[in-house]
């Protein structure tokens, strides 16, 4: 009996065990199934989240977990209710209600509206980068004008091989003479005046201190050989022509003589604005293509004049299609002076090395418009200074002429602020349209007591007889050539080859010319740049001071001034 009862008892322990292993698979089975249970919960509610916060909803969902630790039921809610009155915040909460993607906020944090700050007015700023169109009814205006011009001149040029095919025999024969001693000057004085261009340009650049003593001069003599090698051929319209070119060389020297005492700060100025240029291998790029360009259109341009002589009105026809190629070359100049005023006024108002095809393109869309614009009325308004001038020098004792002189010096002032040659670096710049880059150029003049200096300044006009000077030796070459083979030509291909040499120098004169403007602007604007030297504030110094006389533009005094 007592080696039985350990028998016994053994055999209850293992059914005991037994009993709870099969427990413990039951309670894992059950478990696994709640968990399941749980998981697919969790992966709805994260869905149902996820949906929330992607509408801009934020949902709190709370979830209690229950123990199966616990058996007592009062236990279990008493710990449900102590899980519930935690804090959103605290840890435990958090790790507990796993399944919650969004921790609800505290009621202090809720309760207190979030602070957004208020925007400050911003000053308004110039922005360089402007990408809106300037002066957008000229820029409609010149586009449909040059529709037209395309349009007249294809139209001319059918019409002149209409007359070679079509024609009579004498109409033939007019046409084939002006085709024979009528186009090869003119395109031989296209190629010389861009040749001439291109090398004035290249020698003020490298010896801008001799050049500028040569054009005074050369272009003096020139005119004044050109005028008397037309009298000598002894016909009344060459006769006119040479008479009007000797009147011309006249004005000039006195010109010359009058700037005597303004060459040697313009010479100044035009070698430091000349500094940047080698910085930029490419900068000279739209001058080349707007020469090409101009090359072309007047060879086609050529040809429609021809044409015009078998079309209704030949003179007035040509007169429309020289207003149309003066407008045409002017814009086209005015380009390359907004081009390279882009790349110089960044290098000097921002330290900027801009690539010169970039403001070449917005050259030609972007500002096309003031380009236009300008290309109408600084022309007229240089004309109107040299008038003024005029008039200033004929005052007298006569009051009609005082009154006639002041009156001048009054509109050029007044016209003065609102269009300038100036105002195409602030244009090439700042965006802005050609009125108000005028008004503001020269309002900045005046804030920094720079307005006898700039009108004292010859570059403009050293530019000009630049143009003249080509223009006289085109005059010179084509007129010898054509007395040689059809002397009855001679005054009308001497007056055209002075025109398209004239053009051309000043297409590829701009460059230099630019130079000065954006070196004046940029001084005016930020004086303190370490990229300017003395030269302008040592010449304000001497003026104000005595010890320097400048010879102003005439302008109208305080007490007339309205």
């Amino acid at each position: 009996m007592g080696a039985a009862e350990p028998v016994i008892e053994a055999n209850v322990l293992e059914k005991e065990s037994e009993r709870r292993e099969e427990e413990k698979k039951k309670d894992e089975e059950e478990e696994g199934e709640q968990e399941e249970e749980e998981e697919g919960n969790e992966r709805k509610e994260g869905m149902e989240g996820e949906r929330d916060v992607e509408k801009g909803e934020v949902g709190v969902k709370e979830k209690v977990i229950e123990s199966d630790n616990f058996n007592d039921e009062d236990q279990r809610n008493f710990h449900v209710s102590m899980l519930r009155s935690l804090n959103p915040s605290n840890p435990l909460r958090i790790v507990i209600n796993s399944s919650t993607r969004v921790a609800s906020p505290s009621p202090s944090q809720t309760s207190l509206p979030r602070s957004t700050p208020t925007p400050q007015p911003q000053p308004s700023i110039t922005t360089l980068n402007s990408r809106r169109y300037t002066n957008r009814i000229s820029l409609f205006l010149f586009v449909l004008h040059m529709v037209l011009a395309i349009g007249l001149v294809c139209f001319l040029i059918f019409k002149g091989i209409q007359g070679l095919i079509v024609a009579s025999d004498t109409v033939k024969r007019k046409e084939i003479r002006i085709l024979k001693y009528f186009l090869p000057q003119v395109e031989v004085a296209s190629l010389l005046s861009i040749t001439l261009a291109l090398a004035w340009q290249k020698a003020f650049r490298v010896w801008p201190r001799f050049m500028i003593h040569f054009i005074l001069w050369s272009s003096f003599f020139m005119t004044l050989s050109a005028g008397i090698l037309l009298i000598c051929f002894q016909k009344a319209l060459t006769d006119g022509v040479g008479v009007c070119l000797i009147a011309f060389a006249i004005g000039n020297g006195l010109y010359a003589c009058w700037v005597t005492q303004r060459i040697k700060f313009s010479t100044k100025i035009l070698i430091k604005s000349l500094e940047p240029v080698p910085k930029f291998g490419d900068l000279n790029q739209p001058t080349y293509w707007m020469l090409g360009v101009g090359f072309l259109w007047m060879s086609l341009w050529i040809l429609a004049v021809i044409g015009a002589l078998n079309f209704s009105f030949p003179p007035l026809t040509i007169i429309a299609l020289l207003l149309s190629l003066l407008w045409t070359t002017e814009v086209m100049r005015n380009v390359v002076n907004l081009t390279v005023s882009r790349v110089i006024s960044l290098y000097y108002l921002r330290g900027m090395q801009a690539s010169t095809q970039f403001c070449f393109q917005r050259a030609v869309t972007l500002n096309l418009g003031s380009a236009c614009l300008g290309s109408l009325f600084v022309p007229a308004i240089e004309a109107l200074r040299i008038i003024a001038r005029g008039l200033n020098l004929l005052e007298g004792e006569d009051e009609f002429m005082f009154s006639c002189a002041h009156c001048c010096l009054g509109v050029m002032n007044s016209i003065f602020r609102y269009g300038n040659g100036w105002a195409f670096v602030q244009i090439a710049a700042y965006g802005k349209g050609f009125v108000r880059a005028s008004q503001d150029t020269w309002a900045q003049f005046q804030r920094q007591d720079m307005e006898r200096i700039v009108d004292s300044d010859i570059t403009s006009s050293i530019c000009f007889l630049t143009g003249v000077c080509s223009a006289s030796i085109c005059v010179i070459v084509v007129a010898a050539w054509t007395a040689k083979v059809h002397q009855p030509f001679t005054a009308t291909l001497s007056l055209l080859a002075g025109f398209i040499g004239y053009l051309l120098t000043r297409i590829a004169m701009t460059l230099p010319h630019a130079c000065v403007s954006c070196y004046y602007v940029c001084y005016a604007e930020k004086p303190e740049n370490r990229l300017f030297d003395k030269t302008i504030q040592d010449r304000q110094n001497l003026i104000k001071s005595g010890r320097d006389v400048v010879v102003p533009t005439p302008r109208v005094p305080h007490r007339f001034a309205t």
